[in-house]
């Protein structure tokens, strides 16, 4: 009988052992694929954000040649689009939280903390 008991705790032991090896290989699996969801939203957000940029250059270069006959020359109208400019940022900066971070952080909570299972 202690025989049985005892052959029965062993083959718990490795059933238990190979149980654990599983729920390790799926944690990484489950964790490789949430970082490359979010590596290739970052990566893409990047690429926006650069190609935002450049069209925000030439769109204000267009923008001032358009103003320098109404303004008196080409030094005005980039004053006032380098001031347009700056509103533009004072006015994200302020308004971060609801943009960006909220976003963020239901991206995020979404992301990780969420079963992908479901």
């Amino acid at each position: 009988m202690t025989t049985d008991n005892n052959s029965n705790f062993q083959q718990l032991l490795q059933e238990t052992k190979k149980y654990l090896e599983l729920q390790k290989d799926y944690i990484k699996l489950e964790l490789t694929e949430k970082l490359t969801i979010f590596f290739s939203t970052f990566i893409l957000a990047m690429v926006l954000i650069i190609l935002g940029v450049v069209v925000l250059f030439y769109l204000s270069l267009a923008f001032a040649s358009f103003l320098e006959p109404h303004v008196g020359g080409i030094t005005n109208s980039y004053l006032i689009v380098a001031g347009i400019i700056a509103l533009l940022m004072l006015l994200f900066y302020l308004l971060r939280g609801r943009l960006i971070m909220n976003n963020l952080v239901r991206f995020l909570a979404n992301l990780f903390l969420n079963d992908s299972n479901k």
